[in-house]
């Protein structure tokens, strides 16, 4: 009864973050070139795991004067609402365009309306090489240039010389940089704790590919004669001056700004599955120390099988983490050995909930990081589509909260509003109308038993993704069609939360 009782108890515990926020492992971003997808279409995608932000807007296209400055600020992250200033900080100011694009701001800015994508993952780097004086951090330099730029090239240049320039302030990144005819992989670190810079690489995903990134740097040997490659001068230099190479053989990039924790490797458990699952003729396997940094899939990827994966728990493999409670049956009913898996099971459990079930029975939750996460803040899956429009042909699929449990809402390069429960970030306090909490709610009342509650949510995000998918504007439409869309999808999905929300209260209001 005393199991039992702590069992139960554990239940109650607060829906916290787990644990797993905080280790590195946050954000996955997958790519596919246009010859790769079904329809053409250039896509790129993030996951912005952790407390970040969840209010969103569209910023307006702009003329500046001469003269006008920009300036670079650091903490827009963490605010509460659009004009929040709690926290920010003003680094410097830099020349401002002649006209600047209108762009989704997100806590990492993500499209403009001249369809260019931007996703992105941390992968840390050595912590030797970050100089918080620097002006920029990654967030900023997507944000100057989704206002500047119209194709992946020039945003990865302006990128790449803004951060040498004026220093670059953060850890190492990742951005998948997309435009409508071409994605790529970007990825900078800081060139040392006392000094001004940045060191950086970037390689064009080939067409016919698909590539991932989820917290690891994967681009291997520097080519700067090859067109589809771009890096920094200094890039070796930085390495050997950190003592990250030796200088001897062929260098390597992955191999000296790797120190996370897959070092050694440039991948993980979610690039590993990701590609293997679109790729599978390639038989890559998790004892390799290195995997492709892209890789042709056996069949065309369509944006649902996208959005697919970021529902991926792993079911159906090794790492199926639909399956991680498991309890011993007793040996008069059937063999010790043998397990059934607990309704409790879920790939979103809380440390708590973890570690009170290991306390109970040691080795009963096996944990591995899944592609969603429940400490998601929102993610995206880009399409940009050169055979349409601009206003239509890029639409960010926009979703709140945990991604393996959310609809995602359609926003297009012409939208220029969304629906006003968008103002407002519910991360750090509880606002019931805010766009996050429509979700939330819900969403963590089915994880607390999601063994009888995950075929529900599945069929309604299945149906809302079916409905956003069929009726989509294909063809040039107003802001105000724009705008009048993504509200019908967004509101269509809220009731349908709402009705779920209701659901779980009769099913677990006497207790859970």
């Amino acid at each position: 009864m005393k199991k039992i009782l702590i069992v139960l108890a554990g239940l109650c515990v607060s829906l916290a973050l787990t644990a797993q926020e905080f280790d590195g492992q946050n954000c996955t971003s997958i790519m596919v070139g246009k010859l790769a997808s079904t329809d053409g279409s250039v896509i790129t995608s993030h996951t912005c795991d952790g407390r970040y932000r969840t209010w969103a807007q569209m910023e307006p296209a702009a003329d500046h004067e001469p003269g006008t400055m920009h300036p670079v600020l650091r903490g827009t992250m963490q605010t509460k609402f659009r004009g929040d200033t709690t926290g920010v900080r003003l680094m410097g100011e830099i020349p401002e365009a002649a006209h600047t694009y209108a762009y989704l701001n997100t806590a990492y800015p993500c499209l403009n309306e001249k369809q260019l994508a931007i996703g992105e993952t941390t992968f840390g780097g050595p912590d030797t090489l970050v100089n918080k004086a620097g002006w920029f951090t990654i967030e900023e330099l997507e944000r100057v240039a989704l206002q500047r730029c119209d194709n992946a090239r020039d945003a990865i240049r302006l990128m790449g010389s803004l951060a040498e320039q004026y220093g670059y302030g953060d850890s190492g990144e990742c951005l998948t940089v997309a435009d409508k005819h071409e994605v790529w992989q970007f990825e900078i670190v800081g060139v040392g704790k006392e000094k001004i810079g940045a060191a950086w690489v970037a390689k064009r995903i080939p067409d016919d590919h698909v590539g991932v990134s989820a917290n690891i740097p994967r681009i291997g040997q520097i080519d700067r004669k090859d067109k589809d490659m771009m890096a920094s001068a200094n890039v070796e230099k930085v390495a050997l001056e950190n003592g990250l190479w030796d200088g001897k053989g062929t260098f390597v990039f992955w191999k000296s700004f790797n120190t996370g924790y897959a070092k050694g490797k440039n991948f993980n458990d979610r690039e590993w599955f990701i590609l293997n699952h679109l790729a599978p003729s390639l038989g890559l396997t998790y004892d390799m120390d290195e995997l492709p940094f892209s890789v042709k899939p056996d069949k065309k990827v369509d944006v649902r099988e996208v959005m697919a994966l970021y529902r991926e728990t792993y079911e159906g493999t090794d790492f199926d983490m639909t399956k991680n409670v498991k309890l011993a049956r007793s040996a008069n009913r059937m063999h010790p050995a043998d397990t059934i898996v607990s309704p409790l099971a879920n790939p979103w459990l809380t440390t708590n909930m973890q570690n009170t079930l290991n306390t109970i029975a040691p080795g009963t939750v096996e944990f591995r990081r899944t592609v969603a996460v429940a400490w998601c803040a929102y993610s995206h899956i880009t399409q940009l589509r050169s055979w349409l429009p601009d206003a239509v042909g890029g639409v960010c699929w926009f979703s709140l909260d945990n991604p393996g449990q959310s609809p995602r809402i359609p926003v297009f390069c012409g939208t220029t509003a969304l629906p006003k429960a968008y103002e407002t970030c519910g991360q750090k306090q509880y606002v019931p109308d805010c766009a996050l909490w429509q979700f939330r709610r819900a969403n963590k009342l089915a994880t607390l038993a999601w063994q009888t509650t995950k075929e529900g949510f599945n069929q309604e995000i299945l149906r809302l993704e079916n409905l956003a998918l069929d009726g989509i504007p294909r063809e040039c439409a107003s802001p105000a069609v724009l705008n009048a869309f993504t509200e019908y999808i967004y509101q269509e999905s809220v009731r349908s939360w709402k009705a779920l929300e209701e659901k779980y209260w009769l099913q677990f209001g006497l207790g859970f």
